[in-house]
């Protein structure tokens, strides 16, 4: 009998011990990837994917993908959903709720990693301004990482954008680099580097972008291959180019100069180049090779700047991914010779969605529209005039977010008679679904109501506005004048063509295949993380558990 017990509880132990090993890491990866492709919806993958041979092909088919992957909050803007990446937070807890908002002390607009006590440091013209992640109240994954790790990591990032290429820094980098198409150059942050990075700066000379405005982006797909109308309603690119291809970078006419960088910028050559400088890095600095583990992180931006101008439907959007798709698969065979396909993670996300063109619907009979916010705010200030009398009511709306006067939220909250007529009369606006107090929202972060969750978890009072105006869906909100002002599409909303996005992990310590449980990009942190043997400050995202790969 005695026997028969101590036999059991041996076997209990052994299982207990088997089941910690299958949860539990290996040894971490000598490399950390984050690749975020701005403005890249979930169902592109279903829809283009088909299209693709190489890098975004390589990691779906042998990555771990969460098919039902979506931001849980509303705010769904390229510097939110990147802080949500780098932290592992949602923007109630690590602040940043939007690309820029209204300081109400300042009394005017900031931008998310604006810092005037930072310079831009920079590998050509002047550049104004500073940059670091000062307004992010929670440190990033690789701040941890260079905190608790025993031997300090490389930290690198690119982007096209200053504030994704901060954001996935977080406080320290070796190189955290963007680019000013205005200055037609490259640039650092003295939070990262007080003169420039030697290899960037050297990279930078041994290939100059000028070496790419003479070329002309074409298909590089048969006609037959792309989906969907060419030249759709309601497309608007810029001035620089015409509905079709070709798009030439520099202009026959030789007019505006200027405007070849700022179409390189927006063409696939950019990501390109991203992807060239990326893998220089790894080589410059060895990443991979040392004794910790390293990080490396990119935002292609390419994608969000054609999906604003030419809808996710166009052609223009089809073959920056198939570029894309390359473009990946050079840095993936890079990174297989240098680190070795079992040294390195990588995750891919992005940073939102994208709305259809609502020209395109409204063709097709389907309510849809754009929300002018000077007439909005024309109605509210009318409808606080008749209540409270003559005055300035609203200081400024952005993104949907109305900012109030000071001392009229307290006037209205003491007349609830205003607050009505002022509420009803928003919502009476053509294309508005709903207008809620942002005094409210703090308490309703678990409503059984999903957009007013949605709200509620991207609000963070000292930075977002005082009333928050729900669109309707396939409405948005658009400055300017005009029948139809603002850019052909955008985003921002809490609907699923703006929340649900890829989300893809390849390689070390993960488990290949098709996940279907709920997951969101603020999970990425927190797995790799996990992978690494480090501790986040205050996730709310979670590990991955189901794409861990068992010892």
């Amino acid at each position: 009998m005695r026997r028969r017990l101590l036999a059991a509880l041996l076997l209990l132990a052994l299982a207990a011990t088997s089941h910690a090993a299958a949860t539990t890491p290996g040894r971490p990866p000598k490399l950390v990837v984050i690749l975020v492709v701005d403005q890249m919806r979930a169902d592109y993958i279903d829809r283009f994917g088909h299209q693709w041979s190489r890098g975004l092909r390589r990691l779906i088919d042998q990555g771990a993908w969460f098919r039902l992957a979506a931001y849980p909050y509303a705010n769904t803007v390229t510097c939110v959903g990147h802080s949500t990446i780098a932290t592992g937070s949602l923007p109630a807890t690590h602040g940043i709720v939007a690309n820029s908002w209204w300081d109400r002390s300042a009394g005017r607009v900031v931008a998310c990693t604006e810092d005037p006590r930072e310079t831009v440091v920079s590998y050509g013209g002047a550049i104004k301004g500073g940059n670091s992640v000062a307004n992010l109240l929670v440190p990033t994954f690789s701040d941890e990482l260079r905190a608790e790790m025993p031997v300090a990591p490389h930290v690198v990032t690119f982007s096209m954008k200053d504030y994704t290429a901060v954001t996935l820094a977080g406080h320290h980098a070796d190189a955290a680099t963007w680019f000013n198409a205005g200055a037609h150059a490259f640039a650092t942050s003295s939070a990262f580097s007080r003169t420039p990075v030697p290899f960037v700066a050297g990279f930078i000379r041994a290939h100059p972008i000028e070496a790419d405005l003479d070329k002309v982006w074409t298909p590089m797909l048969p006609a037959s291959a792309y989906l969907y109308e060419d030249a759709a309603a309601g497309e608007r690119p810029p001035a620089f180019w015409s509905r079709s291809f070709p798009h030439p970078l520099r202009r026959a006419d030789g007019r505006s100069e200027e405007d070849a960088y700022s179409a390189w910028e927006e063409s696939p050559f950019s990501d390109a180049y991203l992807g060239r400088m990326a893998a220089a890095a790894v080589d410059a600095l060895g990443l991979g090779k040392g004794r910790g583990t390293d990080y490396l992180a990119i935002s292609f931006s390419a994608l969000d700047l054609v999906g604003h101008d030419f809808g996710p439907h166009s052609h223009e959007v089809q073959d920056v991914l198939v570029r894309l798709d390359a473009t990946i698969g050079e840095l993936l065979a890079h990174l297989d010779r240098t680190v070795g396909p079992a040294g390195y993670v990588v995750a891919l996300a992005a940073d939102h969605g994208v709305a259809p063109i609502p020209e395109e619907r409204a063709a097709q009979g389907l309510d849809a529209g754009r929300i002018l916010t000077s007439d909005l705010v024309d109605r509210l200030e009318k409808a606080l005039e008749a209540a409270l009398g003559p005055g300035r009511h609203v200081s400024r709306m952005m993104a949907g977010e109305v900012y109030l006067a000071p001392g009229v939220m307290e006037k209205i909250e003491a007349n609830p008679a205003a607050m009505r007529a002022a509420l009803d009369e928003v919502r009476r606006t053509p294309g508005v679904l709903d207008v809620l107090r942002g005094d409210e929202l703090r308490e309703r972060r678990t409503s059984g109501d999903p957009i007013v969750r949605a709200i509620a978890l991207g609000y963070w009072p000292a930075r977002s506005g005082d009333l928050v105006v729900l669109a309707r869906p396939y409405w948005f909100f658009v400055a300017g004048q005009g029948a139809s002002p603002g850019a052909a599409s955008t985003h921002g909303s809490p609907n699923q063509y703006d929340q649900r996005v890829p989300l893809i992990l390849m390689g070390a310590g993960i488990r290949q295949g098709e996940y279907f449980q709920p997951a969101s990009p603020a999970d990425i942190a927190p797995t790799l993380a996990f992978l690494c043997g480090i501790t986040l400050s205050r996730p709310d995202g979670r590990v991955l558990t189901e794409a861990i790969a068992q010892k």
